[in-house]
């Protein structure tokens, strides 16, 4: 799985803040295993990585053949690669038995199983902040306990800390700074799903809402433009992009589904003079006074509803989302943020679609706000033969178009003011050999940050693997195109980004080692370069794990900047990113004490040759090496 979303991701994936929750989400799901005998396409739908194609040929192998009796048996189904069937073993399982009827909820509490875990992070240096400036201590921690029985139940409490923030203290009298609560029942009856407390709603490809998370442009060609229907607790340390209520999903007739939610909640902002919010913050830090006093300053309400009727390979759904904020929004001046959202009641309504037919899928949602305004994405899939497949999208999205609650698949990260065509391809040349590639092009028809006129984007991308054994290997090269502002913003120009990766893996299943060089080259005012070379190495035991990792780094400025993948906490997607020369290197280690109890940590130190001082204002460190020690002791009962 993290192999998977080191190779799918891009640059601008690490940079948003929902990546980690990605990763955070299918943490859990692996943790609790889908039994695939009795699996409803909802179930299946919460692994992003399967298209409709792909739910739909499980399906039908089981009600064609009976039960499953062995995973092996997912090479059967052909439309499933070597890669997707050896992900999907880890989501996937198979229980004994014929169960007939759902078991009662005295047998799921008594059967679950609870987790609690705790994870901390020590930093051995001092930031300036932490001698004047933080109200809290330097180090951050978060405490986990979850309830689940199989899919079907799951409660759970987080709390966390950021470093700097106050424990029993200040404004967070209750301990730690965030704190969330959920639980969700599926699967009893005509009630498809309920979940109470905190939690994530995903409707259609996401241009009214989608709370979740979504794979990025490689990820695209993972799932073919898949829509959802997904209601999820939010179970992240992620302080934002969630909702707080009550939220469901029922089957009303044959067919046919109903979802709601009803969400209220506090939310971060900067306020203006008159009150008004300039910006709502997501980053969820209060370690100072200032962000402690734009702590839970406004309200926001929502309301949502999707109606879908799905038959076979057809689907038709109708969604509608209604917003309003104790606070009117209105962002600071400026001339590309004059359509962005302002007010205080926002209304936004869509249909998606979809139909699949013998090698052909196709889905869209068209949507449209209380102003009038239109966004629309549209997705079609072709495949020729089983190893080939080619997907086209298009999507369009008015620069009058907003709506708070919308994500979806877009080249300059908001849907509005942004058209584009993408192409992408996945041929498996083999049973070793896999090339993917795609090319998007985008046009921004108002002015966008550091664009202040009209402009365009290009990005093309092509990836090798290769697998054979125990041994893993891929190539890839990407190209992306934007126009900027020259240097008096009058005009604009091309600026160009080259990022180039080669991997070299050997997995035995007990020990493994894996090199990796990057390279990256950023084309605009001057020319600059950047290229890392890392190298990793693990044993694995029954009862232990140790992973070591080191790499030099070298980039000319921040433009080439590289990101390199490290195994970190459960829970934790590390891609931490470098700039500047250096080495970084980490020892990780694993021990499970039995099979309920187990301790992993982790020391990890970055040194910089061209820099005595690390950061600026209150993150300034300095040292010109920072050393950072994680641990996480996990309970199971």
């Amino acid at each position: 799985m993290e192999q998977y979303l080191d190779q799918t991701a891009g640059t601008e994936d690490f940079e948003d803040g929902t990546w980690g929750e990605t990763y955070e989400s299918l943490d859990e799901l692996a943790e609790n295993p889908i039994d695939i005998n009795t699996a409803t396409r909802d179930d299946l739908s919460q692994l992003p990585f399967l298209s409709d194609q792909e739910i739909e040929d499980i399906q039908y192998y089981i009600y064609r053949n009976g039960r499953m009796r062995t995973l092996h048996e997912l090479a059967m189904i052909r439309s499933l690669s070597a890669e997707k069937r050896r992900l999907l073993r880890q989501f996937v399982c198979i229980r004994g038995g014929e169960d007939t009827e759902a078991p009662s909820l005295a047998h799921m509490m008594k059967y679950g199983q609870h987790t609690l875990m705790f994870t901390g992070k020590i930093p051995f240096y001092e930031r300036a902040g932490d001698k004047d400036g933080y109200l809290g201590y330097p180090y951050k921690h978060n405490l986990r306990y979850t309830f689940a029985y199989r899919n079907l139940l799951k409660a759970g409490i987080v709390g966390a800390q950021d470093a700097g923030e106050p424990f029993f203290a200040n404004r967070n009298k209750l301990g730690y700074d965030y704190y969330s609560f959920y639980v969700t029942l599926r699967d009893r009856g005509r009630l498809r799903n309920l979940t109470l407390g905190r939690y994530r709603v995903n409707f259609g490809l996401g241009l009214v809402v989608n709370n979740g998370f979504t794979l990025g442009k490689l990820g695209m060609l993972s799932n073919l433009g898949r829509s959802r229907n997904d209601i999820t607790p939010h179970s992240s340390t992620m302080q934002a992009n969630y909702l707080q209520g009550a939220a469901t999903t029922l089957g009303i007739a044959k067919h046919t589904d109903l979802s709601a939610f009803a969400s209220w909640r506090y939310i971060d902002a900067t306020l203006g003079d008159s009150g008004t919010i300039r910006t709502i913050r997501t980053d969820g830090y209060h370690r100072t006074q200032s962000e402690m006093d734009k702590k839970n300053n406004a309200e926001q309400t929502d309301f949502g509803a999707r109606l879908q009727y799905r038959r076979q390979h057809f689907h038709l759904a109708v969604n509608a989302v209604y917003t309003h904020f104790n606070r009117s929004l209105q962002p600071a001046a400026a001339v590309y943020r004059q359509y962005y959202p302002r007010g205080d009641n926002f209304t936004n309504a869509s249909a998606d679609y979809g139909i699949i037919i013998p090698r052909f899928s196709f889905n869209g949602e068209t949507a449209i706000n209380k102003d009038g305004a239109l966004a629309t994405i549209n997705t079609l899939s072709y495949r020729p033969a089983n190893t080939l497949t080619l997907l086209a999208v298009q999507r369009f999205y008015g620069k009058k178009y907003n709506a708070i609650h919308a994500k979806s698949f877009s080249d300059g990260g908001r849907v509005q003011n942004e058209s584009g065509c993408y192409v992408g391809a996945d041929w498996m040349i083999s049973p070793q050999w896999q090339l993917t590639l795609y090319t998007d092009y985008a046009y921004f028809a108002w002015p966008r940050y550091q664009a202040s006129m009209a402009s365009h984007a290009w990005d093309h991308l092509a990836r090798l693997s290769y697998t054979s054994g125990h041994w893993k290997a891929y190539a890839r090269y990407r190209l992306r195109r934007r126009q900027r502002d020259n240097s008096d913003a009058a005009g604009l120009l091309w600026k160009s980004e080259h990022r180039g990766r080669l991997t070299v893996g050997y997995d035995s299943g007990t020990w493994y080692t894996r090199t990796q060089a990057d390279f990256s080259a950023c084309n605009f005012d001057e020319n600059s370069v950047g290229w890392m070379i890392s190298q990793q190495l693990g044993l694995k035991r029954a009862q232990w794990q140790v992973l070591a990792g080191a790499g030099y780094f070298n980039t000319d400025d921040y433009d080439t900047r590289l990101y390199a993948y490290e195994p970190g906490m459960r829970y934790s997607f590390n891609f931490p990113m470098f700039y500047g020369e250096g080495i970084r290197y980490w020892l990780l280690a694993r021990v499970n004490f039995t099979k309920k109890l187990s301790l992993a940590a982790k020391l990890a130190t970055t040194d910089y040759f061209d820099r005595q001082t690390i950061g600026t204002g209150y993150q300034l460190i300095a040292h010109s090496a920072m050393t950072d020690m994680e641990a996480q002791l996990r309970w199971r009962f």
